[in-house]
């Protein structure tokens, strides 16, 4: 009997250990993302929910711009437009965190310290955090990030939404100076765009 109360409480240690590590690992790896001036990188996604894409992202804080060969997406943290190249239109929104989630790969860093359980493993030279929603009603439901050890840069993200996964791949981060004009949409570069309010 003490020895099964005794494999039951090391086994509790080892999984709030691992947890607390999980946690440290995400807090180094949104500090390299959260440069108060910004940071650009490179994001591919593959999707069968969303499709396959590649382009450009933008980040400072909450705010990112994105730029695929479908469309370009700006977000001043609270709107979103996002310009079908396309049709020559723009649609305005309020994204949930989900849709962020999708669209912006970084928005992990705004979301993994509430709502979710972490653990995490070594895995050659990176570490896979997982994170499992506490909430059925959640959008997201489950994600691994990987990141590297030496870096602490993400360099995958798998993400659980609907049933459905979706993976981001990451590279050529480096930090710059973005100006806050860069995640807001100007009319008067896109004229002949019609607009469209989703809000």
């Amino acid at each position: 009997m003490k020895k099964i109360s005794f494999l039951i409480i090391a086994m509790l240690l080892c999984l709030g250990s691992s947890a607390e590590n999980a946690k440290k690992i995400l807090d180094k790896a949104a500090a390299t993302v959260s440069n108060p001036n910004g940071v650009q990188a490179n994001f591919e996604m593959r999707s069968k929910h969303f499709g396959n894409t590649s382009g450009t992202i933008s980040i400072k804080g909450k705010k990112f711009h994105a730029s695929t060969p479908q469309a370009i997406i700006w977000f001043d943290g609270k709107t979103q437009w996002t310009y079908m190249k396309q049709n020559d239109e723009v649609n305005i929104s309020n994204p949930s965190e989900a849709e962020l989630q999708v669209i912006n790969p970084y928005n992990f860093i705004n979301i993994y310290k509430k709502g979710f359980k972490l653990s995490a493993k070594e895995v050659n030279n990176s570490y896979e955090v997982h994170l499992k929603a506490t909430d059925k009603k959640r959008k997201i439901q489950e994600m691994y990030i990987i990141v590297d050890k030496n870096s602490y840069r993400p360099t995958h993200i798998k993400m659980q939404q609907n049933g459905k996964w979706s993976v981001l791949l990451i590279s050529g981060l480096k930090a710059t100076n973005l100006s806050d004009g860069l995640f807001q949409f100007d009319t008067k570069d896109f004229p002949q765009a019609e607009i469209i309010d989703l809000r």
